[in-house]
């Protein structure tokens, strides 16, 4: 038998993979700021012509999210018109242009090495560029793995991509710690309310060309990714929508078999009406979950932790912040692993739930280590890694897995931007306000106020995930894409 009888995994596989460098991407692009963030801001702090604050660095510092914010927005009219394979080819393109202009963003206009207003406009011009790249990719990625996946490893699969975010956090994690090497990142502390750098000529290197090299490095995973995009196939399940089917079957034959894939062409024709319905045709019910997954994925404030983590390790006084927070990348990807090859078997609720729970312990357990003193440094680290490695094995890729296989195929396009893009919107609120709420004090407690306080309302909000979860998010495991069509038409 040839493979158009019985299918292929290979192919299946190599599409898959190429697919999830785009979340590679979206996790390299992401936490690549954990490393450049305290050389960037010692760089804009030698401006002449304005204050870099601490409210400027943490809209600089999360500038990108901006654009995720835009792409993710318009990821469902991109998939919609451009199909899911040349929206992702843009994704490329932007991750490209963004890694350079963010190492030289005195291209054409500014002098070399001169920090000005008009240069961090147009810093922050790039990191937004790429960051459209991120919410386009963020979206689409899932998308198209599960629209090629059959139903009875799409979870999986789908969970590969989370896998790959958390990989390309690692790397980078680990690059930057290379890039650093025997430098030292600056140490900037506040002097009656004025941000001032401590021993500035030891960090000389970091200031000037460190924080430029993390960004570049980029280019490499971006360039390798565009070109790969360009060879596969675009999904059966939009081909079918444009009135392609000789294709879509051919796509879906190569995967599944001959046989096989003729009844999931009918399957997928009997629901493939993406243009002619509208987004509430299912009610709101399933907008509604598929935004509060997004919201709550960001609001439990984990990716305040994976962008300030050697900013954070620091404040517990660990002496080589890099090492730790390489560690806590390690630690994460393995907790990954153990959602992926879980998903099909445990099913995406008790994930979930089991996830909030952890995770709710670990920021309570920080919170609790600063209002109590005396306590050992490792107490509020270990807690740390209870409350990053319970993301990873949950909210991290479930919700991504939910995201992509919850919603009926005739929105699915407009539904998944609306949600990612609400992802996005959360991502930024949690990440600018991190370091302003990180820093409070108040009376005799000084700034470890804000470390409590920030780290109890994460624990706080965890515990609410987990019953959201509990009471109104529907179980899809096992469940084909048709199957969610049928599913919120029973509960209108």
């Amino acid at each position: 038998m040839n493979n158009t009888e019985k299918g292929s995994k290979a192919y299946l596989f190599s599409i898959v993979l190429v697919a999830v460098l785009g979340g590679l991407l979206f996790g390299y692009d992401t936490a690549v700021i954990s490393g450049a963030e305290k050389g960037l801001q010692a760089f804009f702090m030698g401006a002449g012509d304005f204050t870099y604050t601490d409210a400027w660095h943490g809209i600089t510092s999360s500038s990108a999210l901006i654009g995720c914010i835009i792409g993710s927005a318009i990821s469902g009219l991109f998939a919609s018109r451009f199909g899911r394979k040349n929206s992702l080819f843009m994704a490329g393109v932007m991750f490209f242009l963004s890694a350079l202009g963010s190492y030289w963003p005195e291209f054409l206009f500014f002098d070399y090495g001169k920090p000005t207003y008009s240069l961090l406009l147009a810093f922050n011009f790039y990191r937004i560029l790429g960051g459209v790249g991120v919410g386009l990719a963020s979206a689409i990625c899932p998308m198209y793995i599960a629209e090629i996946a059959p139903s009875n490893i799409r979870g999986t699969l789908v969970s590969w991509n989370q896998f790959a975010i958390i990989f390309g956090q690692l790397v980078v994690y680990f690059v930057n710690f290379l890039i650093l090497g025997d430098n030292i990142n600056p140490v900037i502390k506040a002097v009656d309310g004025v941000n001032q750098i401590i021993n500035p000529g030891e960090s000389v290197w970091a200031i000037e060309t460190g924080w430029r090299l993390m960004f570049v490095s980029e280019a490499v995973p971006a360039g390798l990714f565009t070109l790969l995009v360009l060879l596969v196939p675009e999904t059966p399940r939009y081909l079918a929508m444009v009135g392609k089917d000789e294709k879509a079957l051919s796509v879906l034959s190569r995967i599944n078999g001959m046989s096989q894939a003729e009844i999931i062409l009918q399957e997928i024709k009997a629901t493939a009406e993406e243009k002619t319905e509208k987004l509430f045709t299912y009610g709101w019910t399933v907008i509604f979950v598929g935004i509060m997954l997004s919201v709550f994925q960001q609001a439990v404030g984990i990716n305040a932790v994976l962008y300030f983590a050697p900013r954070i390790f620091e404040s517990m006084g660990m002496s080589n912040p890099m090492v730790q927070t390489v560690f806590m990348g390690v630690v994460n990807i393995l907790f990954t692993l153990f959602a992926i090859f879980t998903v099909e078997r445990l099913g995406r609720k008790p994930l979930l739930i089991w996830g909030s729970i952890g995770m709710a312990i670990g920021a309570l357990g920080v919170a609790l280590s600063n209002a109590v003193t005396g306590l050992p440094a490792i107490v509020p680290v270990v807690s740390i890694m209870i409350y990053s490695a319970s993301f990873m094995f949950s909210w991290g890729p479930i919700c991504w897995v939910l995201i992509a296989e919850i919603f009926p195929n005739t929105i699915r396009g407009g539904a998944v931007a609306i949600a990612v893009a609400f992802q996005w919107i959360f991502n930024f609120i949690v990440s600018s306000t991190f370091l302003p709420m990180y820093n409070m004090s108040a009376g005799d407690m000084g700034v470890k106020f804000g470390h409590m306080f920030v780290y109890g309302l994460y624990g706080v909000i965890c515990v609410v995930a987990a019953i959201f979860v509990w009471r109104i998010v529907p179980e899809t495991k096992g469940k084909t894409l048709e199957d969610m069509t049928r599913l919120w038409r029973k509960d209108r």
